[in-house]
């Protein structure tokens, strides 16, 4: 398997149905922080911004991976209890509504932390 270099070349690896979330997360990312540059890191899409990763994204078998996430994101957005996760990331299943709201808190929450 050769190793993504492009978000297009990632989400290809997935069913039409995972794409499409994927796209939605990317597009609410960079209606966030538009000045953001996408790039593949550790395999995944990610958005750094001023050369610091702001935020990855993965997909699963049954969720997606929202990283990372750091401690002032997670006291700036409490509503992530709600979500199944690790220190450092949270699950959102694929088979619930995205909560772009959050997705996008968490995006400016993380870019202010870098600035």
């Amino acid at each position: 398997m050769t190793k993504p270099k492009t978000f297009d070349e990632y989400s290809a690896g997935f069913p039409a149905e995972t794409q499409s979330i994927l796209e939605t997360i990317r597009a609410t990312v960079k209606q966030a922080v538009p000045e953001a540059e996408e790039v593949i890191s550790y395999d995944m899409p990610t958005f750094k911004l001023g050369g610091k990763n702001l935020i990855y994204f993965a997909a699963w078998k049954k969720h997606i991976g929202f990283y990372p996430l750091s401690e002032k994101v997670s006291s700036a957005v409490p509503e992530l209890s709600m979500y199944k996760g690790t220190k450092d990331s949270v699950h959102f299943p694929l088979n619930k509504p995205l909560p772009l709201e959050l997705i996008s808190r968490m995006t400016l929450a993380r870019r202010e932390e870098i600035e």
